[in-house]
């Protein structure tokens, strides 16, 4: 029997493999791809075929690049139901370790027969003469594959092989590390596994309420608390006093939720609180001695949260509270999709969090200022079970809590006014959401499904209000699991349409710069009723969201509520809400006018989520600057600090590391090829082949994210392109590099004001930066208009008539030699593939010297190197914000320049 060797290695007692199976699709074969993590890392390619699956196991996994052909030994033939199998098969067991379904799909013979029968017949025969040629149709996997038979590998060898198609492509497809059923990794099913065998059977181990409740770690606002040691109880007051005085009202029969105004930064403020911002569910609950009722912002009944009804009940008072459900993770940590698919304590820790108190025995509490109702909140508020708790209340720094915030990994802050008073349904500018992670609502619109997937859909079509016009804001396609599509599908059906919901029919499969081909993935139309919540990287000026990533449905949001959220100016909106105020008044300071601090002073290795990004910071102390002091804590923090100023100059840019992993007095070396030895989370590489026909790929500039991991692999500076991947044959800026020899600092100087005299004369805009090291450069805007060879011939003439006016100790000579000593006026940097330290880098200089935009009148005598360090720069860049910016503008127009220089000088 085809399965015999498959079950004489396996004891069905103690795993949970599956024994045997049917194809599940009568029209089409199948294929599979699982991710195994056994003695030894695999991957195990199955192909559906005469009833059960043929198996190789490919050491390397599987290549989308047809130049690399990947080791791949026939293994037993496995069952048809081992296509889903995903989980851990247990340690003795053959194979012992875990398994995730990397990809999944159909697949065919190249030669297009038409039945299934036909196929598999043909494909045996390819089989028996040991050259397979397949086409797959998979999530990750697409296009033509051949599997052929090797010599010199044993009996069992053979090679995995991409053709040269649509699909080939150079990256590398294993980074892709997620199940394509669960949206897990590895060590997440390995982690999150809670199952055991007794008794010959699988039996889920059930957590008791108190093992449920018990905290392994610390919630995220305690870890808060220790990190800016003011958080605490609200402030003790008389309770009884306090209900005296709030008016007398029956209960209110429709109460909708006080909401939050975006802003764009945090501040400091002593009349403002701070609490953490969390991830869940809004929840009014309305609690009375014989009922309650845990409804949402749109009286929604929250009942399928039955262990915090059953605690309400038992309060036996009479109140209205305002809170947020939530489910913890093992941190502490809000989980929202945990929350989503919370069915049973099993499914998670679920924690009501609540924050304010509206009603209580009578006595309307709205018209309270917020810490008096904060304090009624505390008197009242059972502690005997931590599943109802007081959100905690920080009267800490803004930004402080903002930075602590986004190292514990929360979604966001918000600020309170001390004395505001809640108004229902109001979006008030008395309360105030900071948000570190990028979440939007979103109306869904529609689905699509790629030609060939066996997916219920590839992507959800996203929309948002613009009025009462529903705008397309693009497409997510990730973040949801096989079992999730069909809940969801369930869903969309009732809602299905011919018609489009947006005035103008979107084109959802237009082929972009990140995806240049189409999918054939023609929209399905859904009525505008579902609201889903997605993270993105960015909003384009289209109104596109970037890089979405479905993290739930919104169940407790009206489709017509939803408009895309723009963060207000933190400074204005404060400032108004101080200007209605009667009290004293007095100045807030917004965040940009503050230091941010990444990396505490005392850990030698931390870790930290930067972008959504975990970054793993070690050997805090080791010291970079020895005659300084200064180590690479303070460089990663510089780094961190300067980032908004630094990124726009970074972006878009292959890059060149220059690595001092022991500081600068240690070996240094440059490094331009990271394929294949970056981390998962970077999508910006940039491919190029070398002399010998080699493929490699340069790190591409990106976030703050892909800025300090350079900095962690020792990249003191940082040297970017001149041009962006957009447009790599043609620079933003046109650069003329001051490079002295035996010359003194007065003389680089004199020397960039003649180069200055020059283009003045011309009508060019130009802009000035120190080196960091000892010379300076000066930046021409070109707007990615013209080829390096036209910037570079610009420079050239430019550098031809300051060295007729500076003769004496400037040259044009390229060789050192040839120089005797004098400054070098370089214009060959302006060549495809230069880099010279960007504007605000740090140099692996004595003094830890910055690379430092100036205005023309500081280029003067006086001027030196070391007035710009790792020490002073943020503050500087505070008081002169961006210098350097008009160098990303519009450009010269280069024609009209020489004309009137062939004219003029």
């Amino acid at each position: 029997m085809p399965l015999d060797q498959y079950r004489n290695k396996r004891d069905f007692k103690k795993t949970s493999e599956p024994k045997s199976g049917k194809s599940p699709n009568r029209k089409q074969l199948t294929f599979v791809v699982q991710k195994h993590k056994a003695s030894r890392l695999h991957y195990d390619f199955r192909l559906e075929m005469d009833g059960v699956l043929k198996s190789w196991a490919v050491p390397k996994g599987p290549s989308t690049d047809p130049q690399n052909k990947r080791l791949a030994m026939m293994v037993e033939d496995h069952p048809m139901d081992y296509r889903q199998f995903e989980g851990i098969i247990p340690k003795g067991q053959y194979g012992g370790g875990t398994v995730i379904v990397w990809d999944e799909g159909t697949y065919e013979p190249i030669e297009g027969l038409k039945s299934k029968k036909a196929q598999e017949k043909h494909l045996l025969e390819q089989l028996h003469k040991g050259s397979l040629k397949i086409r797959l149709h998979g999530h990750k996997l697409k296009g033509e594959y051949a599997l052929v038979k090797t010599q010199g590998m044993g009996e069992n060898g053979w090679l995995l092989i991409k053709h040269k198609d649509e699909f080939a492509s150079k990256s590398d497809i294993t980074k892709k590390d997620k199940s394509v059923l669960s949206d897990k990794a590895l060590e997440e099913i390995e982690k999150s596994s809670n199952k055991v065998w007794q008794n010959g059977r699988e039996k889920t181990v059930e957590k008791s309420r108190k093992t449920t409740q018990a905290k392994k770690s610390k919630n995220a606002d305690e870890h808060l608390a220790d990190d800016v040691n003011e958080a605490g109880e609200p402030q003790k007051m008389d309770v009884p006093s306090l209900l005296k005085k709030a008016p007398e009202s029956t209960i209110p029969k429709s109460i909708k939720p006080m909401k939050a105004t975006l802003i764009d930064e945090p501040f400091d403020d002593p009349d403002w609180l701070y609490e953490v911002k969390w991830d869940g569910y809004r929840a009014i609950a309305k609690v009375s001695k014989t009922d309650v009722k845990l409804i949402s912002r749109n009286n929604i009944p929250f009942d399928k949260y039955y262990p915090l009804v059953d605690l309400l009940k038992g309060w036996r008072i009479n109140a209205i509270i305002d809170g947020e459900i939530v489910v913890l993770d093992e941190k502490g940590l809000s989980d929202f999709g945990a929350l989503q698919n919370w069915r049973s304590e099993a499914d998670g820790n679920l924690v009501y969090y609540v924050f304010d108190i509206l009603w209580y025995e009578g006595k309307n509490l709205m018209g309270l200022p917020l810490v008096e109702r904060q304090a009624i909140l505390q008197d009242i508020l059972p502690t005997d079970d931590d599943r109802i708790r007081q959100s905690k209340v920080f009267a800490a720094r803004g930004i402080d809590f903002f930075d602590a915030a986004e190292q514990v990994g929360l979604e966001g802050i918000i600020a309170k006014k001390a004395d505001s008073k809640y108004t229902s349904d109001l979006r008030s500018k008395e309360w105030l959401k900071i948000k570190v992670q990028r979440r939007q609502e979103v109306v869904i619109a529609g689905f699509t499904r790629n030609e060939g997937t066996s997916k219920a859909f590839s992507a959800l079509v996203m929309g948002v209000y613009d009025g009462k016009k529903l705008r397309y804001a693009g497409k997510v396609g990730t973040g949801f699991s096989d079992s999730k599509q069909k809940e969801m599908m369930k869903l969309f059906k009732p809602l299905i349409t011919d018609r489009s919901p947006f005035d103008v029919e979107p084109d959802v499969d237009k082929p972009s710069r990140f995806r240049p081909q189409r999918l054939g993935a023609k929209p399905t139309w859904l009525k505008p009723e579902l609201v889903c919540e997605v993270n993105y990287a960015e909003v384009t000026s289209e109104g596109i969201f970037r890089q979405a990533s479905f993290k739930g449905m919104r169940e407790d949001k009206e489709a017509d509520d939803v408009v895309l959220e723009k963060a207000a100016d933190t400074e204005s909106t404060v400032a108004e809400v101080e200007e209605e105020d009667k009290g004293t008044k007095h100045a807030i300071k917004p965040a940009k006018t503050e230091r941010r601090t990444l990396l505490n002073p005392r850990e030698e290795t931390q870790t930290r989520k930067v972008n959504g990004k975990e970054l793993k910071f070690t050997h805090l102390s080791k010291v970079y600057w020895p005659d300084d002091g200064i180590t690479k804590r303070d460089m990663f923090n510089y780094y961190y600090r300067i980032a908004e100023f630094i990124l726009p100059y970074l972006k878009d840019r292959p890059m060149s590391l220059n690595r001092f992993p022991n500081g600068i007095k240690g070996p240094s070396f440059y490094q331009k090829d990271v394929k294949g030895k970056v981390p998962e989370w970077v999508s910006k590489t940039y491919p190029y082949t070398t002399s010998e026909g080699e493929h490699k790929e340069y790190l591409v500039g990106d976030d703050e994210a892909t800025l300090l991991w350079m900095a962690s692999l020792g990249c003191i500076e940082m040297n970017p392109w001149f041009s962006r991947v957009q447009s790599p044959d043609n620079p933003d800026y046109c650069v003329i590099d001051l490079d002295p020899d035996k010359n003194t600092f007065e003389q680089v100087i004199e020397a960039a004001q003649e180069v200055r005299k020059v283009l003045d004369a011309l009508g060019v805009s130009s802009y000035p930066k120190t080196s960091g090291s000892t010379g300076i450069h000066i930046y021409i805007p070109l707007g990615a208009k013209y080829s390096y060879e036209q910037s570079q011939l610009f420079a050239k003439v430019i550098v031809s008539l300051v060295h007729e006016q500076l003769p004496d100790f400037t040259s044009l000579k390229r060789k050192v030699s040839d120089r005797k000593g004098k400054m070098y006026l370089d214009f060959l940097q302006n060549r495809p593939g230069a880099t010279i330290a960007g504007p605000y880098s740090l140099r692996p200089k004595p003094g830890a010297t910055v690379s430092m935009p100036l205005a023309w009148d500081e280029v003067k005598r006086g001027l030196k190197m070391s007035d710009f360090t790792i020490h002073n720069a943020y503050d500087r860049l505070k008081e002169t914000g961006d210098l350097f910016k008009g160098v990303l503008g519009k450009g010269i127009e280069l024609n009209k320049i020489i004309k009137k220089a062939q004219n003029d000088l």
